[in-house]
């Protein structure tokens, strides 16, 4: 088998191949998976292994764990990208995995990174294949396998959730490379810190920053790294941030729940965390016009108009001094009063219409702008509620017949919508007043 595990070292490998696991027991990190008793632990030490997609964000370790359980269970070990891969490549692995098991019976270990790129067609192409045993399948993904991977296979498969790595366990990552790899190279404790912090939990990413560092220090004679040769030496310190992966979604969940929560400092922290990673700023204001008719609604109706106009005033003023009228509407929308009423109301009136029939219009509710159509007795009877007390027609009904009144808005006792349950518990008394006297 050749593969990392091999005793030759490819002289100029990238530093995080240099350091790529040996042993389950050389992993950093993922402990829930691989701590005694674990599940990935317990299939190593099974004896047989089994299809699993590992899902984590990148520089976790999913392809370090493939190549491990390749190397346990002395599998051949094939490797595909659905980045670059097509049907054609599907196949030739696949000849190549059944010629190993007819030449020496060994297991194939078929590995597919980023796996939610192949297409249904292109995942439906490996179940032959994973259900006769000619490979053991393990996918890698970034992205929730709930959505991104063939039910067929997913079935098929285990899920193994693997977590970003830790500060403390970046910091032992990073004691361990520089035992290794830079032991003519020190670091202060401020460039150590802001290293680990810019690696936002992926290995592969701090061993690659410390590659970089490595050439430019001995580029310009440097033997100290410090805060000021980390600032120049790195064009950037973004976080980590897929805009179309689920960091993004899980963060504006996050952001959606402190503000459904209540609590203004997290949901401040949320939205800068997102719009410093990139988000765009105008997607950001949108999901604040929805919180604000979501989750406020009438009971502060001005948090919409102040979401509204946070957007326009940003569309006004830019990045980034329109971020702040986004931060000022998300500390409102955080402390307003919250409820949810419309929002249920809606969907509940929503439900019954596309279930319903099409009633018609009650002949007192039509409109009779023709002779003919008031002698056919349209508009009859209708009371016009301004010449009622209170401006209110007490005992009117103006659904179709058929239908009782249902209560799909229930105001909370929050906000404004106190006032307006006590409008309506008013109006109804007189709805039933008014009934008793017919």
């Amino acid at each position: 088998m050749s593969d990392l595990f091999s005793s030759a070292t490819p002289p100029h490998a990238p530093l995080a191949e240099l350091l790529r696991p040996r042993t389950l027991d050389q992993v950093i990190g993922q402990q829930h998976l691989l701590g005694a008793g674990k599940p990935l632990r317990l299939a190593f030490d099974s004896g047989t292994p089994h299809s699993m997609i590992l899902w984590g964000p990148p520089g976790v370790g999913k392809t370090t764990l493939a190549r491990l359980m390749a190397d346990a269970f002395d599998a051949e070990f094939i490797a595909l990208s659905a980045v670059f891969s097509g049907v054609k490549d599907i196949r030739e692995a696949m000849q190549r995995a059944e010629l190993v098991q007819a030449q020496s019976g060994r297991r194939t270990i078929l590995f597919v990174d980023e796996v939610h790129r192949f297409n249904k067609a292109q995942q439906d192409a490996f179940l032959p294949y994973v259900e006769s045993g000619t490979v053991t399948f393990i996918g890698a993904t970034t992205e929730n396998p709930s959505f991104e991977v063939n039910s067929a296979l997913l079935s098929r498969a285990a899920v193994y959730v693997l977590k970003s790595l830790t500060e403390e366990e970046l910091a032992e990552l990073f004691e361990r490379a520089r035992a290794q790899a830079f032991v003519e190279l020190s670091f202060d404790e401020e460039a150590r810190t802001r290293l680990i912090g810019h690696a936002d939990g992926d290995a592969r990413r701090l061993l690659n920053v410390l590659e970089t560092l490595k050439t430019a220090a001995t580029a310009a004679g440097v033997t100290t790294v410090d805060g000021a040769f980390l600032e120049a030496t790195l064009a950037s310190d973004l976080r980590r941030f897929d805009k179309g992966g689920d960091a993004f979604y899980d963060q504006i969940s996050a952001l959606h729940k402190a503000v459904r929560g209540s609590d203004p400092d997290a949901a401040l922290y949320w939205l800068l965390r997102m719009l410093d990673g990139g988000a765009d700023p105008l997607y950001m204001g949108r999901r604040m016009i929805r919180m604000a008719t979501e989750d406020i609604g009438l009971a502060d109706p001005r948090a919409l108009r102040l979401a509204l106009d946070a957007v326009e005033t940003y569309e006004r003023l830019g990045s980034p001094e329109g971020e702040l009228a986004l931060a000022e509407a998300i500390l409102y929308l955080a402390v307003a009063p919250k409820s949810n009423a419309a929002y249920v109301a809606y969907n509940a009136a929503r439900a019954f219409v596309a279930k319903d029939q099409s009633r018609p219009v009650p002949e007192h509710l039509r409109n009779a702008p023709t002779r003919l159509m008031k002698d056919l007795g349209f508009g009859q009877e209708y009371r016009y509620a301004h010449d009622e007390p209170e401006a209110y027609a007490a005992g009117e009904n103006y659904f179709p017949d058929g239908i009782a009144a249902p209560g799909w808005y229930r105001p909370t006792p929050r906000g404004l919508e106190q006032k307006i349950a006590d409008k309506l518990a008013h109006l109804r008394e007189l709805d039933r007043a008014a009934r008793k006297l017919k």
